[in-house]
């Protein structure tokens, strides 16, 4: 279960190398991410080897929204803007559309509130507060758009209430980075399934360990090198990895 505005936050900082304003490819890099959970380290054998268990996918949850796509006019200049045709309206249609034909991809969209203004930006009410400028130097940059989704969490909560009481998962993964999820995640531990939890790098706080049942965030592995002619080292095989530092690390790179 992934949440999109998060995941799409926290790209170049966990996946700097990737064209993050490739629709194409950040849909590839979602799919392949989540598949990666599939591959968990569950123990060592007799030579402390790590040992990979592989899991079935059940589904790839995407909760997003689509964009906003209203005209309105700039705050200062007063210029006419139509957000449906602004290069995020449509990369977030396109993204929508690439997930759309990803295989065991469910995309579940809310919506937008329909009453949308703008506002000062935080980082530049501070300097106002200090006389720094004026608010006769404002500028339309200066302003954002002041919208909130709504639907989302309740979209996610609903599929997790069904995973749960119909017995269809053993375990969820949650790609998130805020506490909105905790109730989701309690409900789905007392029936008894594994929650986890992965903020794609970022640090979590305390609390949120106590509803869940761990933290992981997959880690790209290098594609191994082969000579012209040698076939290509199976999907399922995972990478040699220290068991002694493996708690984060799952399977092979997509």
């Amino acid at each position: 279960m992934i949440d999109g505005g998060f995941f799409l936050k926290r790209i170049r900082y966990q996946f700097p190398e990737i064209d993050a304003a490739n629709p194409k490819i950040v849909a590839n890099l979602i799919h392949g991410h989540a598949l990666r959970h599939r591959y968990q380290l569950t123990g060592t054998d007799q030579n402390r080897k790590p040992i990979f268990e592989l899991f079935d996918l059940y589904r790839v949850f995407f909760y997003d929204c689509p964009p906003l796509e209203k005209k309105m006019h700039r705050p200062v200049t007063k210029s006419a803007i139509d957000f449906a045709k602004t290069p995020e309206a449509v990369f977030r249609n396109q993204l929508h559309f690439e997930l759309r034909r990803k295989r065991k991809v469910a995309l579940r969209l809310g919506h937008l509130i329909d009453t949308v203004n703008w506002r000062l930006k935080p980082s530049v009410l501070p300097k106002l507060l200090r006389k720094e400028i004026s608010f006769d130097s404002l500028t339309d940059d200066d302003f954002s758009i002041d919208t909130s989704q709504k639907g989302v969490d309740m979209r996610l909560g609903l599929d997790v209430a069904a995973l749960s009481y119909k017995k269809l998962v053993d375990q969820i993964v949650m790609v998130v980075g805020d506490s909105d999820f905790v109730p989701a995640a309690k409900l789905a531990r007392r029936e008894g399934i594994d929650v986890i939890i992965d903020p794609l790098g970022q640090t979590i706080h305390d609390h949120l360990f106590e509803h869940t049942d761990g933290v992981r965030t997959p880690k790209r592995a290098a594609p191994p090198r082969r000579t012209t002619g040698e076939a290509a080292r199976p999907l399922e095989v995972a990478p040699s990895i220290d068991p002694d530092n493996a708690a984060d690390d799952v399977g092979p790179a997509d």
